[in-house]
């Protein structure tokens, strides 16, 4: 189907890619599994039907209402409204353009594409996609620094492995590797290798100077960066000699199309199965950290790659932990016991209520990090560390009060209030309480106080003024009052849900349409918009028959694909991804009975909607006055009726 713009939605998506051959990005489709590429970035569970379910990776929440249907090669967040193929899957958790999307599924995938230029069947040049190359570059790298690691200019490495108690099983683990002080081994070993300079720059690996090329590591410990998958996409990297012309202690990977610091955790890969299974991720700050806790038999640390925790890492632990309402994770951070690490608690606690779960704290009260208990106390220290967390909320509000002397009144009245805006911050409301209550223990006032205060924070505006929102931001709630003389523009009313129970009928037909076009046939094909009285399902209704109805529908993914590739209108997009993904009401395959009972009961509705309309118009209409108006009516009442119970009939017939 063609649209305004006279250009397909894969044009309007940016497939430069129109060159890319249609036929083959159709098997790209139908090779690639979308259950396979989801669960690299979100953590799946049957939910009945052939579906599967998760965390929304595109918004937050805590209920998982992500569906995936892998029979039909489709998604649908009924949370948000997100859904798609593999391939618009792609293109939204990565940001790729089509092509680029596609790219990357056919390499994965085993399709060799074909490309012809615009317009035209002559062969075109392929437009060069880095990632797949830049991918590539970073396992060799990874792999070729690893070997470094057991050269004798790596002494300085291995004793700094060997102070901190790693050995060499350790650092093959973790694929820890040296990288040499010359200046451009790498470069030169990665160009032998048949990778070209965009490639490596663009990737983070190599720099260029006014001198030409340099290896952007030279001389330090590094830690390869990895996501969910496995795959390299950054390193970090020690300091190890005095005369390193880059002071900082630690250098990491700049950003790059494939590292973004803010969404990757060191150690993902090694810890995604175990946080999975134990419900549970510890987030310490260092790659050594992580090492100890691993080795410590705390297989579910993580760490941050040169920045502080924030919401993305929040989401990708979610995803993980399967974080929700129904089955609460925990996450324990643990911070190191000085200022700073007191302080990154205070942050952490920001970024608290974006999990349904609990949130820890561990502080070692000696002050040491995860890596030196492990070497000055030994394994099961580390254990005991994590086992004996705090709740984070309860650490926060101890470090706010514990800064006032409470044997004075007026300190009490300080610690209180201080203490208070923390509380009244939280988001969950039902928290408040609870939280109000452990604040009036600390600082040693009654319940009701602790309360109040907890109150008047809520309302408290920053300049002091009441009437704002917990976040300081002016309440949006409606006002009865408009400015004089502003002219009301009343909004167009909302469309009913899609899920409201009046259109069950309709959306249980359009699933079978969809879904099993095959089983639906020519059962359907005195069906007609007129039988959908959702605005959205008619339209999806109407997207079917321009695409040839369910008598002609190709097989599984293609239909599904063929409809969504015809829709310009987001709404439709939506519904019609959540048709594709949304189990039907039976648990087995769709029999014809199933179909007709389905198919010609909607039509029924129709007929009684029509007799009903007919009724209220004879009520008004003089059979005196108007007798041949009356008498027509009459006829076509009669007819309809007849038409009702033909229905009637055949849906109780082939009622499954």
């Amino acid at each position: 189907m063609e649209h305004g713009d006279g250009r397909s939605p894969a044009r309007r998506l940016g497939v430069v890619a129109g060159l890319i051959r249609e036929d083959d990005i159709a098997l790209v489709r139908e090779r690639a599994r979308i259950d396979e590429v989801v669960s690299s970035y979100v953590t799946l569970r049957h939910a009945g039907g052939g579906s599967q379910k998760g965390l929304c990776p595109f918004h937050d929440e805590k209920t998982p209402s992500f569906n995936v249907n892998p029979s039909r090669n489709f998604y649908h967040c009924f949370g948000c409204g997100e859904g798609g193929d593999v391939i618009s899957f792609l293109m939204r958790i990565d940001g790729v353009p089509f092509a680029e999307a596609v790219e990357r599924l056919a390499d994965k995938y085993g399709v060799q594409l074909r490309y012809v230029e615009e317009g035209g069947d002559r062969p075109a040049r392929r437009e060069h996609n880095l990632r797949p190359r830049m991918l590539e570059a970073h396992k060799v790298a990874q792999a070729w620094y690893a070997d470094q690691l057991a050269t004798p200019d790596a002494l300085a490495a291995r004793q700094f492995l060997a102070e901190r108690g790693f050995d060499q099983d350790a650092a093959a683990t973790f694929g820890v590797g040296f990288a040499p002080r010359g200046g451009d081994e790498l470069y030169r070993h990665l160009r032998q290798k048949g990778f070209r300079d965009e490639e490596l720059v663009t990737g983070g690996l190599v720099a260029e100077g006014s001198r030409g090329h340099y290896d952007r590591f030279r001389g330090r410990l590094l830690w390869p960066i990895r996501e969910t998958n496995g795959d390299t996409i950054g390193f970090g990297a020690r300091r190890l000699y005095d005369d390193d012309r880059v002071e900082a202690k630690y250098l990491n990977t700049p950003e790059t199309p494939i590292y973004k610091k803010s969404h990757v955790l060191y150690g993902i890969d090694l810890a995604r199965r175990d946080i999975a299974r134990a419900s549970q991720a510890v987030v310490v700050e260092g790659y050594t950290d992580v090492m100890a806790c691993h080795l410590s038999g705390v297989p579910t640390a993580v760490a941050t790659c040169g920045t502080a925790f924030g919401e993305d890492h929040g989401r990708v632990l979610r995803r993980l932990l399967k974080d929700h309402d129904e089955f609460r994770g925990e996450v324990i951070f643990l911070f190191d016991g000085d200022a700073a690490g007191q302080k990154a608690a205070l942050r952490t606690f920001e970024n608290d209520q974006s999990f349904a779960g609990q949130t820890y704290v561990a502080v070692e009260p000696d002050g040491l990090d995860p890596c030196d208990v492990r070497l000055q106390k030994g394994e099961p220290s580390v254990r005991e560390l994590v086992a004996r967390r705090v709740p984070l909320y309860r650490f926060v509000l101890g470090n706010v009060v514990q800064r006032y002397d409470l044997d004075r009144a007026d300190a009490r009245v300080d610690a209180l209030r201080e203490g208070a805006r923390l509380v009244s911050a939280i988001r969950d409301r039902s928290k408040v309480d609870a939280f109000a209550r452990e604040l009036a223990g600390m600082v040693g006032v009654d319940v009701d106080d602790a309360r109040a205060e907890v109150r008047r924070a809520a309302n408290r505006r920053p300049d002091g003024r009441p009437g704002s929102r917990p976040d300081g931001r002016p309440d949006s709630r409606p006002d009865s009052r408009r400015d004089e003389g502003a002219p009301a523009h009343p909004a167009a009313p909302p469309l009913p849900d899609l899920r409201d129970p009046r259109f069950s009928l309709e959306r249980e037909t359009l699933k079978l349409v969809v879904q099993h076009p095959q089983a639906v046939g020519r059962t359907a094909v005195d069906v007609d918009a007129g039988d959908f009285t959702h605005p959205t399902y008619r339209a999806v209704w109407e997207t079917v028959v321009a695409c040839g109805g369910p008598a002609g529908a190709p097989d599984g993914e293609v239909w599904v694909g063929k409809l969504s590739d015809s829709v310009s209108d987001p709404a439709v997009r939506g519904a019609l991804s959540a048709l594709a993904v949304e189990p039907l009401l039976s648990t087995k395959e769709p029999t014809a009975g199933y179909v007709a009972a389905h198919v010609f009961r909607l039509q029924e509705v129709t007929a009684m909607r029509r007799i009903t309309e007919l009724k209220s118009r004879l009520q008004r209409t003089n059979p005196v006055e108007h007798p041949t108006d009356y008498n027509r009516m009459f006829g076509e009442l009669v007819a309809l009726e007849q038409h009702r119970r033909t229905l009637r009939e055949k849906a109780i017939g082939n009622d499954p």
